[in-house]
This record gives structure tokens, sequence and C-alpha cells, in this order.
């Protein structure tokens, strides 16, 4: 298996690595371009393209020294970004001023998440400004994909126990990879999965609960739920990273407690 890897970096390592961000970007923006010209019962095929793609030329981008957990870990936001992103095209109206702006938002983004997987691989010890650069990166993207996500889930006016699952998934999913990140370990500690199994259930019986407030504005209450998962998975990550402060845990809940003063406003009684 090593021998076969070694065999398969030789000529990508010719490349220089940020021209192979850029070559992995564009390749994605075209796919994501291409994919706007089709109907939404086409979904399940450029679903299915972005998976493979994205996940072949993330390798393809990070290709020296990706061991072990970073197989699934390095990979799991440039995915999920991109499979959000298509689906919250749909809605918008489809016309080329709304095209264009969305498909270099998306290559600026998925740039910018390959670049932050990339520091990532190299670890904490390398540069530890760096780091910290990408894990704030890292974090609003998270924080930003749950904003889409939401924002289709509702879009599509599914039951509670729909709206619950998918909360419970995506936020564990998205917690899990968070406080991989706080210590970038090869292995995945089973700390790092209890918080995570929390998080997912705590953000899933909110969803459900909201599932039966009348909204106003489905946007609003998108918003809202980002901000729970940006506050809470906050608090956990300080906690985990030994720096749970006073400031911090005022930082967070002024942050939710301002956005849930809106969302209250929305609710149409």
């Amino acid at each position: 298996m090593k021998s076969i890897h070694k065999q398969l970096q030789k000529p990508f390592l010719k490349i220089e690595k940020r021209i192979r961000f850029v070559i992995s970007a564009a390749l994605l923006s075209a796919v994501i371009l291409i994919s706007t010209f089709f109907f939404f019962d086409q979904s399940w095929f450029f679903v299915s393209l972005l998976v493979v793609l994205v996940y072949a030329l993330t390798y393809f981008s990070l290709i020296e020294g990706v061991r072990r957990i970073e197989w699934l870990t390095l990979f799991i936001l440039p995915i999920l970004f991109s499979v959000t992103a298509y689906f919250f095209y749909f809605l918008f109206p489809v016309r080329w001023l709304t095209r264009l702006p969305f498909v270099i938002i998306y290559a600026v983004s998925v740039y910018a998440l390959l670049l932050t997987s990339n520091i990532f691989n190299v670890g904490v010890k390398t540069n530890l400004q760096l780091y910290r650069a990408a894990f704030s990166v890292n974090y609003f993207f998270q924080t930003f994909i749950c904003f889409l996500a939401f924002n289709i889930l509702f879009s599509l006016k599914q039951g509670f126990v729909v709206n619950a699952g998918f909360a419970f998934g995506l936020i564990t999913i998205l917690a899990i990879h968070l406080l991989w990140t706080v210590k970038l370990e090869l292995t995945l500690e089973r700390t790092i999965v209890r918080y995570a199994l929390v998080l997912g259930l705590i953000v899933a019986e909110i969803t459900l609960v909201l599932s039966f407030v009348p909204w106003k504005n489905t946007m609003v209450l998108a918003l809202f739920l980002s901000s729970c998962y940006y506050s809470l998975v906050g608090l956990v990550y300080r906690y985990y990273d030994q720096r749970f402060f006073k400031d911090s845990i005022r930082e967070y809940l002024l942050v939710l407690g301002f956005v849930g003063i809106i969302a209250l406003l929305s609710v149409g009684w």
C-alpha cells in the first residue's frame, strides 16, 4: 500500500503545491458551474460526482504526508462545503446574475479550505500563527456550512424527526472535525467522539422543538441554529483545549443571546 502511494506521489510532487490548489479549485468550480445548468432532479448524479472529485482533488492537493485518521478528517470540510453549496444554489433564481458570483465565491472558498487542510496536514509545530489562522478559517466555514445546510433543510419542509436527525448527523460530524483540529492527533480520541455526540444531541433537540414554531423567515431559524453550534462547540473546544476562561464564556453566550433575540422577533405568532 505504501509503495503504491509513493508511486502515485511522484508525478504530482513535480507540481508546486499552490498550483495544485489552483488546479483543484478551478476544476471543482467548473463542475459546479456545469451543474447549475441542470435541474434539481439530476442532483443525485452531481452530488455523487462532487464527492468523488472533491476527495480525489483534495488528495491531489495534499498528497504529501496524509496518514491514518487524516484520510478522513482532512477531506470532510471540502466535501461538506461543496455538497451544501451545490444544493444551496437551487434556492436562488437561475440566472447568470446569480450563477457567476456563486461560482466565484465557491472557487475562493474551496481554495481557502484546501489551504486550511494543508496547514492541518503539516501540523501545529511548523508555524503556530499559521495554525491559528487556519483554525479560525475552519471554524468560520463550519458555521457557514451549518447556515447553508439548515437553510436547505427548512426549505424542503420536512417533518420534525427528519429535521432532528439531520441536525444530529451534521453537528456530530462537524464537531468531531473541529475538536480533532485542536490537537491534530493521528488517532481520534474517544473524548472527542463523546463531546461531539453530546453536541449533536443538544442541537438536534433544539431543532426538534423549533420545528413546531411558526417562523416568518426560516433563514433566521437557520442563523439561530448555526449560532447554537458556534457557541456550544466554542465552549466545548475551549474546555477541551484547557482555555475555559470567563471572557470566552461571556463572548459565546452573548452571541447566542443576541441571535436568539433576533430569532424571537421573527416568530410569526
